[in-house]
């Protein structure tokens, strides 16, 4: 196993087609995949979820040692 080297297979998050390593667009096969994708974050079409659980910060119970 020593020597040995890993290989990642990544694919396109746009197309899904097999992305390598070597490609300047990583994780993205194309400028036109990367410019897709941009296109959706700008237009709002992905969003950041927001928290499974709701802490009440006020409630919460700080030991002292």
């Amino acid at each position: 196993m020593a020597g040995e080297k890993r290989v990642i297979r990544v694919s396109c998050p746009t197309c899904k087609i097999p992305v390598s390593a070597e490609n300047p667009d990583m994780p993205f096969c194309s400028p036109r995949c990367r410019l897709i994708d941009l296109g959706k974050w700008a237009s709002g079409a992905y969003v950041i979820s927001e928290p499974l659980s709701d802490v009440d910060k006020n409630n919460v119970d700080i030991e002292d040692d």
